[in-house]
């Protein structure tokens, strides 16, 4: 069974994750934190939720929250409708990043208060987030923390290591597939600035042109190398393999 977590600390962690994804969190106006709280009855606010799964350093939930103003905007955009995940991707990925390193999920929209419900009834805290005069997102975080297990861990001793007649570890991963991206480059842009977009607007790139197209492999940086022309197809000839040091996500 999960234990609860100290409420102050919830409170705490929760502040502490939304103010890093404040920042990242598409909005028609600045947003700021506010206090945070574990009554989600206290919190009116008409949208859409995405919940995100994440495991690692911890293990628990984030919940996003955004406006029904910006959903309806990403729903209606000169590029056809957008996905309200990705576009808050960056926000979930900031927040869980604060509770150390962990992978966290694709997420899924659901029902925003059957959300906010649901995260504080399981011990989770919640952060409004206003423009200065009403609610217009929500930052929630769940950190499942179960003490049982780590301190019945902690007092048993461990098992000899017995030789086994498989595969090493790294074998085993062989014939996992991974996805592999080419990268040209990338540049940060708005949602007014994104919503704007039209047939021959030019994207400005952080790249210089002729420099190399990065290689990721699930996101990660691996290699760099150039774009080379095969058949009809593009590819990338490797020049670089980027060590682990130095590999960033």
């Amino acid at each position: 069974m999960t234990a609860p977590t100290n409420t102050s600390q919830d409170l705490g962690r929760a502040l502490a994750a939304a103010e890093a994804a404040v920042a990242l969190l598409p909005a028609s106006s600045p947003l700021q934190t506010a206090s945070p709280t574990q009554d989600a009855s206290a919190i009116s606010l008409e949208g859409q939720a995405i919940r995100a799964r994440f495991a690692g350093a911890a293990e628990g939930e984030i919940l996003v929250v955004v406006a029904q103003d910006l959903v309806d905007a990403l729903g209606d955009t000169p590029l056809g409708s957008l996905d309200v995940t990705q576009a808050v991707r960056p926000a979930i990925e900031a927040a869980a990043g604060t509770l150390g390193p962990v992978v966290v999920d694709p997420g899924n929209v659901t029902d925003a208060a059957e959300a906010l419900a649901a995260l504080v009834a399981a011990g989770g805290a919640l952060v409004p987030l206003t423009d200065g005069t009403a609610v217009h997102g929500v930052v929630g975080l769940l950190v499942k923390v179960d003490a049982t297990a780590a301190a019945r861990a902690a007092d048993t001793p461990a098992e000899p290591q017995r030789p086994v007649a498989t595969r090493n570890g790294l074998d085993l991963l062989h014939d996992v597939e991974m996805e592999v991206t080419a990268e040209l480059g990338r540049t940060r842009m708005s949602v007014r600035e994104l919503l704007a977009l039209t047939p021959g607007t030019v994207v400005e790139l952080d790249r210089a042109a002729g420099g190399p197209a990065d290689l990721l492999v699930n996101g990660k940086l691996i290699a760099r190398g150039e774009v080379v022309v095969i058949d009809e197809n593009f590819g990338i000839r490797i020049t670089e393999i980027i060590p682990p040091t130095e590999q960033r996500a």
